[in-house]
Order: C-alpha cells, then structure tokens, then sequence
C-alpha cells in the first residue's frame, strides 16, 4: 500500500502520481474523519525519523521508484498530511521542519556519495542554521571528513555555533541512539566503497565520525579554497565567495537558494563546473544559481549532466577525474518528503 505527502498517491497502474504540496486546511480534512489521526510534532518527529534509514529510502527511492512517479511543482510547507492511496482517508499528520531539514542533509548526502573524490577530508558548510545542523548530521557518514570549516554571516555568532556543536559531540559521545548504525538493507547492500563504513558493514554513528574531525569557523575565501566538499545552507540571496578561490576537484552542494533572483554562489562558481547534477529536470525553472549564469550567457543546457536517478542508477557517469569541479543543485522534491514520511507510518 502506497502513501503519498500531503497529498494522495494515485495509482494508475505502473504510475504513481504525487499530488502537488499544498498546505491543507487539516481542520476541514481532520474534523470529517470518523478516526483519529495521529498527529506528530517536531519532538515525534526528530525522535522516531533514524537519519540512516531515510538516507537508505531516498537512495533507493531515487534509483528505483523515480522513473514511475510524476512529481509536481514544489511548495513551502508547515505541516504533512499522509494519506492512504486506496481510501484517500488520512492516516498521520506530520510537522515539517525536522523533517524537511533531514531529507535536505540526506539528499547532499547521497550526491556527495557519487560524486566527491574518495580522499575527499575537508568539509565546509556555509550557514548556522538548521540545515547546517542536518548536514553535519548526515555528510560525515558518506566521506571520512577530518576537517570541518563552518562560515556564517557573523564571525562571532559562527564562533558561538562551532562551540555548541563541540559541547554537542562531547555530551553525545557516550550514547549510542545518537544516530542508529547504516545497516545493509535486505537483499540489497546500500553503502558502497564511497561510503564510509566499518568492518561489519555498518556506518559509525554520526557523534563517533564527529569526534575524529577538528571542527573550526573559517571566513568565506578560506572555506572556498580548503574545502573538499563545499554545502551552502543559507538564505542569502547573493554569492557567498568568489568562485575563483575553488580548488580543483571541489565537489558542492547548492542548497539554500530557489528562486530565480537569487543565489548562493557565483557565475564563475557555476562555469568552473563542467558537470551539474540536478534532482530532477522539472526544476529548472526555479534556482538562479543556474537560471542566472545561463541568461548571462556563461553555461548552456549542457552543463546539467544528469539527474539523481540517472546518476545512481550509473545510467550517467558524472565525475570524469579527480581535478573536476561538480556540483549537486538541491532544491527538494516530493519524492523525497514521501519516501521519509513512509518511515513514520
């Protein structure tokens, strides 16, 4: 039985559809509902959402189920209504922030998988929010980081950020739910040489893969030339460095900006990169990170090399060498908030 995010999943034969975002008036729809529909809040959320598990569904997802699927046009929401595809009845009400930011941290995840260098050591984010969190979360499972440069928009707000992540690693250190172990999936073995995993075929727990990296704040030009993975998770609506300061062989993931007028990194960033992958083409029309240096004249349609599916179904091989500069452009899609909204059921 399949279930879609706020909105129903359609089957028509081989066919799922997802219906698009739209926030729903969950009063009308929960008050016409004879059962109750469990609710889950931010806490429920964070609490039973394993951030391993949804890396393995959303993978999967997009190597399996992607080419059945018709996906909309992406919203903003607050709240996700799952519903049931054969009654169309309701069956779990779920906030969206936690959730949101995990599938985000999850998707950068898995592009970097396929498409950072194996010796990949150096991690910067930019931005101290949220998403920041999520990423720090999920990128050190995916590449053995033993450096971490984080830049926000103030040095000592970034300082104080970088100090509660420590204090954060060193009271997490001796629990062992922090994050649940990347298990093989059944009949099918999910991690791979790119993923970092130990002897039994397990991922380490995020606070152990923490431990063993120097975390530090770095300022925009450091963090652009030192780092071997670059995710900027921000809301800023104009480039955050020059992308002259890149260093061959860079791998980024451009998360933060999705609209046409706004972008997180420069026309030079974006024609440095010979190879872009996208979630899906359908989102095209919506990041100026792209839309912009295209109307410049800087890169052409030939620059998006291919799209998630393509690139872990191997049916398109990205990165050519180890001096390439690629880049993931996310902007969210729903297949992606269905996949980890199953997880609640």
């Amino acid at each position: 039985m399949e279930t879609a995010a706020l909105g129903c999943l359609i089957e028509q034969r081989s066919t799922e559809i997802l219906n698009p975002h739209i926030l729903f008036a969950v009063h009308s729809v929960t008050s016409h509902s004879e059962i109750p529909i469990p609710q889950l809040t931010e806490a429920d959320v964070r609490r039973h959402l394993d951030p391993a598990r949804v890396l393995q569904a959303i993978e999967s997802a997009f190597r399996d189920r992607y080419p059945s699927i018709t996906i909309p046009a992406r919203t903003h929401v607050q709240l996700y209504l799952l519903l049931d595809a054969d009654t169309a009845q309701p069956r779990l009400i779920i906030a969206a922030n936690y959730l949101t930011d995990l599938r985000t941290a999850v998707t950068s995840a898995i592009a970097t998988k396929y498409l950072a260098r194996h010796d990949a050591s150096t991690l910067g984010i930019f931005g101290t929010g949220r998403l920041t969190r999520t990423h720090l979360q999920l990128l050190p499972q995916v590449r053995n980081f033993q450096r971490i440069l984080i830049c926000g928009r103030d040095p000592a707000r970034t300082a104080a950020f970088v100090d509660e992540i420590k204090n954060d690693e060193i009271k997490n250190r001796n629990k062992n739910d922090v994050i649940p172990t990347l298990r093989k999936a059944k009949g099918r073995d999910l991690t791979s040489a790119n993923t970092v995993t130990k002897a039994d075929g397990t991922s380490p727990a995020a606070d152990t893969l923490l431990r063993n990296c120097t975390i530090e704040s770095a300022d925009p030009r450091t963090l652009a030339a030192e780092s071997d993975v670059l995710c900027t998770c921000t809301s800023n609506p104009t480039p955050l460095f020059d992308g002259q300061d890149l260093r061959p062989g860079t791998h980024l993931n451009l998360v933060g900006s999705f609209q046409p007028h706004t972008r997180e990194v420069d026309t030079n960033t974006i024609a440095r990169s010979a190879r872009i992958v996208v979630e899906t083409y359908a989102t095209l029309s919506e990041p100026g990170d792209l839309l912009i240096p295209m109307q410049e004249g800087a890169i052409t349609g030939d620059h998006l090399v291919a799209d998630l599916h393509e690139l872990i179904t191997g049916k398109k091989q990205v990165r050519q060498s180890s001096e390439e500069i690629t880049i993931f452009k996310s902007v969210g899609c729903a297949l992606e908030d269905l996949v980890t909204a199953e997880l609640l059921r």
